[in-house]
């Protein structure tokens, strides 16, 4: 390439001949870009960015210093395979952050969505599924194969365990540890998580009506009350609000496999976990 378009790399980085940049990156100093490296246009790594592996990162993103992204995963069973991570467009991330690619048992691949925001410190484990426009604050971490869905926000210090579902629009709070699934539109909170509520103010913040979160109120009301089985309580929900698409999602979110079972109020007991083995 040439002009301003062509890639600008500083000095003293180091970028393998084999790697593949787009129109417009920057490769800033001290910076290290491997063999199997794609750089999209406009993506910037700022100084001593560390991207390895089999790893393609989307236009515009932004690196900060220290990160380090595609190198080996922290699993025991990894062996070298050729295995991915992708990240999406317009996203952030911030300094001494870390992400994995994926390994041969949860399908070779870590993918990341658009318009995220990594904080300070904060990690993406090995075949995690990251959805658009998450946030993790400072430190938040997540194990291998969790799922995060779409306009989830993780506190600070906040941890997921392995193969946990993040729904779409959840707020985990600060200092939070989750090891179970979090439904959608939930805020959840605690040593080991439990629902606190929905989170109102996200769903406010992105346009969500009243009548919509009203009938979410009274999906959550009935998917946690006392007595009858689970699969009892998602069926009053899906017959109650049919032409809800908000209470839909939820309905569809718990009627999937679910490895951990799910967060609950903290009211229900101290197990706060449920799933479809009490139907």
């Amino acid at each position: 390439m040439t002009g301003a378009s062509a890639p600008a790399i500083h000095p003293t980085a180091i970028v393998d001949p084999k790697a593949e940049l787009g129109a417009g990156v920057s490769v800033g100093p001290y910076s290290v870009v491997g063999p199997h490296v794609r750089l999209d246009d406009g993506v910037e790594l700022h100084s001593h960015v560390a991207v390895s592996g089999r790893t393609r990162i989307g236009a515009r993103t932004r690196v900060f210093p220290f990160a380090s992204i595609g190198s080996a995963p922290q699993d025991l069973k990894y062996k070298g395979e050729p295995s991915e991570l992708v990240i999406g467009a317009d996203n952030t991330i911030r300094e001494h952050v870390t992400m994995n690619p994926g390994t041969e048992g949860g399908g070779m691949l870590t993918r990341i969505g658009d318009g995220c925001l990594f904080m300070v410190g904060s990690h993406v484990g090995h075949d995690c599924r990251i959805g658009n426009r998450v946030i993790l604050a400072n430190n938040a971490t997540l194990g291998g194969h969790v799922t995060v869905e779409d306009h989830a926000i993780l506190g600070g210090l906040s941890a997921v365990h392995q193969f946990c579902r993040i729904g779409r629009h959840v707020m985990v709070g600060g200092m939070t540890g989750v090891e179970h699934d979090v439904v959608p539109y939930a805020m959840v909170m605690g040593n080991r998580a439990w629902i606190s509520g929905l989170n109102l103010v996200g769903l406010k913040r992105r346009g969500f009506g009243r009548e919509t979160i009203k009938a979410l109120r009274d999906a959550y009301a009935l998917l946690f009350s006392e007595g009858g089985t689970w699969a009892e309580h998602i069926a009053q929900v899906a017959a109650r609000h049919t032409d809800d698409p908000a209470v839909r999602e939820l309905v569809e979110f718990v009627q999937q496999d679910s490895s951990r079972g799910f967060c609950r109020p903290q009211a229900e007991g101290k197990g706060n976990a449920r799933s479809g083995d009490d139907a």
